[in-house]
């Protein structure tokens, strides 16, 4: 229940600031660049107290420890495993992410500007997308051996 509330309050944080900006966007007495200060302050300032309060909860209780059931090295390989695959796959989807944007706006201007220029461009951006492809296969070698 302790993590339903830290994670409500956390939600919270975000929400507030955001209604707060609106609210004050249209209030054409304060400056723009004073209205995001403000909002952005109250986003720090809320933050923050909702970080040392969750802190104060977890870290006031006891911790027990079972003496009778070691962790095996094979669980930390599992999970390590599984870690590395799911980083695999969401920094190649980012990166792809990146290359595709800046690929796919360059291929659209040198279409625009000349139809002939189609199939170069499209290659450049099916190399772009290779990146995640790379990396699926990369996260698949790692759970295959799991």
């Amino acid at each position: 229940m302790f993590i339903f509330y830290t994670v409500m309050l956390y939600l919270a944080t975000i929400i507030f600031p955001v209604f707060y900006f609106y609210k004050i966007k249209h209030n054409r007495n304060i400056p723009v660049i004073k209205k995001g200060k403000r909002a952005l302050l109250m986003n720090i300032v809320s933050f923050s107290v909702v970080t040392i309060v969750a802190s104060i909860f977890i870290f006031s209780g006891q911790a027990f420890a079972n003496p009778t059931q070691p962790v095996e090295s094979g669980d930390m390989a599992l999970a390590a495993a599984f870690i590395a695959a799911a980083l695999v796959t969401g920094l190649g989807a980012i990166g792809t992410g990146i290359a595709v944007s800046s690929a796919a706006a360059a291929a659209i201007g040198a279409i625009s500007e000349n139809e002939n220029n189609f199939g170069k461009a499209m290659i450049f951006v099916a190399m772009a997308e290779g990146i995640a492809i790379y990396g699926l296969l990369i996260s698949f070698m790692i759970l295959g051996r799991v």
